[in-house]
């Protein structure tokens, strides 16, 4: 008998809402039906200008949003079910990341924020609705992030072989699963730099393939200006956010390579994220033999041709049964099993809290838990 979960997931690169319906009943997790829901650009936008941290934030803004986006994470699961003909009555849980509007895990009172009320999501598709996720594990006193990799060990763990999974969403984060041994924190910038400016020159939402940086030139002495940054030298567990990765901060740092071409600086930029996370591999789990992709980056020809130069096997996690653009909802969905069943969310050992805890606020469906 099937046991369905969804997941839902919103990123960092704020391009829309996936959705994952997941079964359980099975020794490995089975994804029966997904559905992808992109934000119009008046959400985008608003969602962006929330998260900006230049921003003095509106409380009726704040709400009327948190609000807007529970109604739609709660219509991609209804139109999710009704894709899958699948009744509601059949789903144990939804696990709900939200949208990240802020992330300050390393703040004097750390916190890491997401809004899309599982109130509305809970009310409108009449099921039980895990979401918070983060805050417990910071209370513990972790990062709150990388929560993925316990569904990473989960999945992926190959006792034969050393293996590290390479999330690049906005913001990229490794897994290095070592037989019982699992390594990760977030690398640095992922997708957000780079899509930050292909939007700003462009006027699109990403660079397709990579090509518009492949076209470019890199800047040697921007992308020794960007590696100097404090957080690549930081010892995990870590974790960061567009927070610190910001337009801002970018915008700072190539003020005086304006004599270059645009697509020079997307070059730079497509280096510095391929070479930050290869650092990491090398520094922190040397041992690796594959690495598996997931994650937007997986899509960018030019960047997985940068990190294959190591000479590891690169490969998509479709070569393990799971799409890279599936991995994250289906995490969700598995966070949210966890947490119904008791059982801890986190590898307080990659967060850096001081134990185990179970994650997230429970939101009950029509039925109460369950």
């Amino acid at each position: 008998m099937p046991e369905f979960y969804i997941g839902l997931m919103s990123g960092t690169s704020v391009d829309g809402i996936d959705a994952g319906l997941v079964d359980f009943s099975a020794h490995k997790p089975k994804l029966v039906a997904f559905e992808y829901h992109p934000f119009s650009s008046s959400i985008k936008q608003k969602i962006q200008h929330l998260s900006d941290i230049n921003t003095k934030i509106d409380l009726k803004e704040y709400g009327e949003l948190d609000c807007q986006l529970g109604d739609l994470f709660a219509n991609t699961v209804n139109q999710l079910l009704n894709q899958a003909n699948i009744s509601h009555t059949e789903v144990t849980a939804i696990g709900s990341h939200g949208q990240t509007i802020y992330h300050a895990p390393n703040d004097i009172s750390p916190f890491s924020l997401q809004i899309g009320d599982p109130n509305i999501i809970a009310e409108k598709t009449k099921i039980t609705t895990i979401a918070d996720f983060r805050r417990r594990d910071i209370a513990a006193t972790g990062q709150g992030a990388p929560l993925v990799p316990a569904f990473h060990q989960a999945m992926f763990a190959d006792n034969n072989k050393h293996i590290t999974v390479v999330n690049i969403g906005g913001i990229a984060n490794i897994t290095a699963l070592f037989q019982h041994h699992v390594t990760a924190f977030d690398t640095g910038p992922g997708n957000t730099l780079m899509d930050y400016l292909c939007q700003k020159y462009c006027q699109k939402a990403y660079d397709h393939n990579g090509d518009w940086g492949k076209s470019g030139t890199i800047i040697p002495e921007l992308l020794h200006l960007l590696k100097q940054s404090e957080y690549f030298k930081k010892s995990p567990p870590k974790s960061t956010g567009k927070e610190y990765f910001s337009h801002t901060w970018l915008e700072a740092k190539i003020k005086n390579f304006n004599t270059y071409k645009a697509q020079d600086i997307q070059a730079t930029l497509c280096h510095l994220t391929a070479e930050t996370i290869s650092d990491a591999i090398q520094k922190y789990a040397p041992e690796t033999e594959e690495l598996l992709i997931c994650g937007g980056g997986a899509h960018n020809q030019n960047l997985l041709s940068l990190l294959a130069r190591d000479n590891y096997s690169v490969n998509s996690t479709e070569k393990y049964g799971i799409h890279p653009d599936h991995v994250e909802a289906m995490a969700f969905a598995w966070l949210a099993r966890q947490s119904l069943n008791n059982l801890a969310g986190n590898l307080h050992q990659v967060t850096g809290a001081h134990t185990p805890v179970i994650l997230g606020g429970i939101y009950p469906g029509i039925n109460g838990l369950g």
